[in-house]
């Protein structure tokens, strides 16, 4: 007959690690929330990631004009 083992030391011991991992990321959290906070916004009130983008159509990266035309001359 087998007989029930004990909660060990073991688990415990990562039991405990557990729990400090979770305060060190509460910590963490609390952490860069407050320094979010007190990073002034930018005044502007526009994204400095899309600055300068226009709504709509973009223009292409390759001008299809100049080589239509060097494909008709040769």
């Amino acid at each position: 007959m087998a007989s029930k083992s004990r909660p060990t030391q073991l688990k415990r011991q990562r039991e405990r690690a557990q729990a400090e991992r979770r305060t060190q990321k509460a910590q963490r959290r609390e952490e860069a929330k407050a320094r979010k906070a007190s990073t002034p916004r930018p005044s502007g009130g526009e994204d400095p990631d899309i600055a300068g983008i226009v709504p709509g159509p973009q223009p292409h990266p390759y001008d299809f004009e100049e080589t239509t035309e060097d494909v008709a001359e040769e």
